[in-house]
């Protein structure tokens, strides 16, 4: 299990930066494209840190008194700008000019909206939408209404997580405090490679990721730069490399990370039941073959298409429930059952991209709970997916191997540095 440290200014990590300094800034200059390149560069000057104190959304707080109401659920937003000073016939006009910028009628409930005041007691000259983490909007409701997308500043930092499994990838990463979406990033990195539904206590791993902060908090992860998980069939690395032709993660040997079929329709999710001739139905209530794999996981989670193909079904059965069946090749057909719905544009003849979303998870038909029962078909007989060998990923062509090499060897040289301890924020 990682364990969990301060940045690395703190002298318990003294010897891995000593150790990796030389190689971080190898890794920067060719591929890390942070700093000056990024939307959210840092400010380098005194006079800029001053300004951000001093202000926010871009008006001097000494100057201007803001404050927020979070919208409620099922509340108008109407009436919420109206209690905080905001005339009818301006909400109008709000309205009409945000129409094709950032609509107010996207607002969400549990989202705030900021006030912004010449003082306490007068009606708002402005006020303030935050959609996401990396933008917020501005709707000037002065006497020319205006309304302005601005970025927010943020900073880019390189971050290392690594441990060992006592239960499973996601207890031991989420245990260490990291979030779902490295996580997913992770599997996306090694899906070729590793079965993430069958990792075992004593298996390790190693990742050197993008961590974004705003305000000194950690916002969204970036892109792994590179990881190693290793297992009882050895070590298994990934990079991420980018080029004029290439964008993605790659193997050691220069192969895409993803295969030509993920090994699983949902993320974040558990086995609920495996693929089993004898399997006793919990419904029916006696030994029936259970021919797909169920994975469990919450109402509404996104399925997607293990591979590339077109859909051949979109419809529902008493049994099936909502399912989707696919056809990937002359050898491949796949099949998603017990849906809660099908995803837009998800109809018979639709072409599916791997890893697009197809619908979401339910529990209708017979079903005990929500899940995705996932089938798999070669050559038209129904085979327990686990245990198939897919076809390899495609290799980078000959004369663009020896460039990649360069970049791969930089990273990975990075990876072998690194001791299981997980190391935050080696900011570059």
């Amino acid at each position: 299990m990682p364990n969990r440290h301060k940045r690395t200014s703190t002298s318990t990590l003294q010897d891995i930066i000593i150790a990796s300094t030389i190689v971080i800034l190898v890794v920067v200059s060719y591929q890390y494209y942070l700093g000056n390149q990024s939307s959210g560069q840092d400010s380098s000057t005194s006079k800029e840190a001053i300004q951000k104190k001093t202000t926010k959304y871009g008006f001097d707080v000494e100057k201007h008194f803001i404050d927020f109401v979070e919208i409620k659920p099922n509340q108008f937003l109407s009436d919420i700008l109206q209690y905080e000073g905001v005339d009818y016939l301006k909400i109008t006009e709000v309205e009409k000019a945000a129409k094709d910028i950032y609509s107010i009628r996207r607002f969400k409930s549990g989202k705030r909206i900021s006030f912004v005041r010449p003082d306490t007691c007068a009606a708002p000259s402005h006020f303030i939408y935050e959609p996401d983490v990396f933008r917020y909007i501005v709707y000037d409701i002065g006497d020319s209404i205006q309304v302005d997308i601005k970025e927010k500043e943020f900073e880019k930092c390189l971050d290392v997580a690594t441990g060992e499994i006592k239960s499973s990838l996601w207890n031991a990463l989420k245990e260490a405090g990291q979030s779902a979406a490295l996580i997913d990033k992770m599997e996306d990195a090694l899906a070729s490679q590793v079965d993430f539904y069958h990792t075992q206590k004593g298996d390790k791993f190693k990742i050197i990721f993008e961590q974004k902060y705003i305000e000194n908090k950690p916002v969204a992860i970036g892109n792994i730069l590179g990881a190693v998980y290793t297992n009882e069939r050895g070590d298994h690395y990934s990079f991420y490399y980018k080029n004029g032709e290439y964008d993605g993660y790659y193997d050691y040997d220069g192969r895409a990370s993803t295969s030509a079929f993920l090994r699983a329709p949902v993320k974040y999710s558990r086995i609920s039941s495996s693929y089993n001739l004898r399997r006793f139905h919990p419904i029916k209530k006696r030994t029936i073959p259970h021919y797909g794999t169920d994975y469990a996981a919450a109402r509404g989670t996104p399925i997607i298409s293990v591979a590339d193909g077109v859909v051949t079904q979109a419809s529902y059965t008493r049994g099936n429930g909502k399912y989707v069946k696919i056809k990937h090749d002359k050898t491949y057909q796949t099949q998603y059952l017990h849906m809660s719905r099908f995803a837009s544009g998800i109809r018979k003849g639709t072409r599916v991209k791997q890893g697009q979303c197809i619908g979401y998870v339910g529990s209708t038909g017979l079903a005990t709970g929500p899940h995705v029962c996932f089938r798999f078909w070669k050559n038209g007989k129904q085979i327990n997916h686990r245990r198939e060998i897919f076809p390899p990923a495609k290799t980078m062509k000959k004369e663009d191997l020896p460039q990649y090499f360069k970049a791969r060897d930089e990273t990975y040289n990075l990876l072998n540095s690194l001791d299981y301890f997980e190391v935050e924020s080696l900011n570059t």
